[in-house]
């Protein structure tokens, strides 16, 4: 039986003929396959997961490798120390040669309700979603500035703090500096730090936060929002890779890596002469631009399950243990404006408020409901009407089937291969 059409399929093995004669069997078609040697050359980003045979010489450092791209599933002799090695190098899964046809079909069945790269601490399926994962374990491979750029309430911080954990760096400190939270009169000692006795009051050395960041991260929170002489200081420090405390006599070398967000277009600024062009390209090297939640709401039930699981012990009286498809269903007709922060501020508020073991439009904000009962008459062709109404239907199902692409379809009456291609149509990834 057919169940699933197209992956792309990253095989490395010297014998991988056993592995299409399965693929072909559970009705999976190979677009690329059979790299037995792949170099550091190789594009993995067109690999959807790759299959890694660890009999063959050298399969650790492809291992390390690959797994910064894709699931990787390893698969060998019976050799327990291996299998136990494979894992905790970050190997998916292991399987037993010889391979069983209803093992690989039961790790394509689940890699398909997953996203294909996740990410610890961020939450979302969807597409765009993906496509951040991408970007974050691109960025923390190399020692590059990146620029996180997205309204307020997307997570900005939380994907900053994503790709230091996931680099070489994540031993050492994450600095996060509130660039709106110090006043220009307090810059140096704050960023430099200061040597005893340098003015009045300043009685011990102090360490600035740039120099507490040596050998880590140093995250610029709003950088967007920073003073001139805020600008000046701090691009000396990314240019030169040292600064000088206030009394000092000799510059003090750093090794920081610099990550900065902002709800601002940058761009804009730079022309208007609001921001140095200079400082923007510094630390615009990567660019990750995370995108407002109404953008992306097939992640909403997702967001409402971790949050209500994160917030579900500060009821010491009730267990809540989920939400009705009627307040969920607001929800995703709820446009966010200040995107998945005012999701779980909905969520802890509605645990608060609650009498029963489920979330109830009773325990919505009153404004989320009101949103819902006041949508304008769309004005449009008929076609855009249709579209629009057929897009709700399936944005409904996936809600209901918590993105289960079978249950989806199967509520809405058709089959799986024609909602595959409403998703893509309307662009809506599960």
């Amino acid at each position: 039986m057919v169940f699933l059409t197209s992956f792309s399929v990253l095989v490395i093995s010297d014998e991988p003929k056993k592995l299409y004669e399965i693929f072909d069997s559970i009705g999976i078609t190979l677009r690329k396959t059979n790299k037995t040697k792949p170099s550091l050359s190789t594009n993995f980003s067109t690999y959807d997961i790759a299959f890694l045979d660890i009999d063959a010489e050298g399969w650790e450092s492809r291992l390390t490798e690959l797994k910064q791209y894709m699931p990787v599933i390893t698969f060998g002799k019976p050799d327990i120390k291996k299998a136990v090695k494979a894992m905790k190098l970050g190997a998916t899964d292991f399987l037993e040669k010889p391979i069983k046809k209803e093992f690989v079909k039961e790790i394509f069945e689940n890699f398909r309700e997953k996203p294909k790269i996740e990410v610890d601490g961020l939450i979302g399926k969807s597409k765009v979603m993906e496509d951040i994962y991408f970007g974050i374990k691109k960025a923390a491979l190399t020692d590059s500035n990146v620029l996180i750029t997205g309204e307020s309430g997307t997570g900005k911080e939380l994907v900053a703090r994503a790709i230091h954990n996931l680099s070489e760096r994540r031993e050492n400190p994450f600095i996060v500096i509130n660039c709106t939270a110090i006043p220009d009169t307090l810059l140096e000692s704050e960023l430099f730090g200061f040597e005893k006795g340098a003015f009045t009051g300043a009685n011990y050395t102090k360490k600035g936060l740039v120099e507490w960041a040596h050998g880590g991260t140093l995250f610029f929170d709003e950088i967007g929002d920073v003073s001139p002489l805020f600008q000046t200081k701090i691009l000396r420090v990314i240019q030169e890779g040292e600064f000088i405390k206030i009394g000092g006599s000799r510059p003090i070398k750093v090794d920081v890596r610099f990550i900065a967000a902002t709800n601002k277009d940058l761009t804009k600024a730079c022309k208007e002469g609001g921001f140095r062009e200079d400082l923007f390209y510094r630390l615009n090297v990567i660019h990750i631009e995370i995108p407002p939640l109404r953008t992306r709401k097939e992640d909403i039930p997702l967001l409402v399950d971790f949050f209500i699981k994160k917030h579900s012990s500060k009821r010491k009286d009730i267990t809540i243990r989920g939400i009705t498809e009627e307040a969920l269903d607001a929800l995703m007709n709820y446009s966010f404006p200040g995107n998945v922060r005012e999701l779980e501020n909905i969520i802890e508020r509605a645990i608060a408020f609650t009498n029963s073991v489920e979330i109830t439009v009773k325990d919505l904000p009153s404004y989320v409901l009101k949103s819902q009962s006041s949508k304008k008459i769309m004005v449009g062709s008929l076609r855009e009407a249709l579209d629009n109404f057929e897009k709700e239907l399936i944005w409904s199902a996936l809600q209901k089937s918590r993105g289960n692409i079978s249950k989806a379809a199967a509520l809405l009456g058709i089959h799986r291969q024609q909602l595959q291609r409403k998703l893509k149509q309307f662009r809506i990834a599960p």
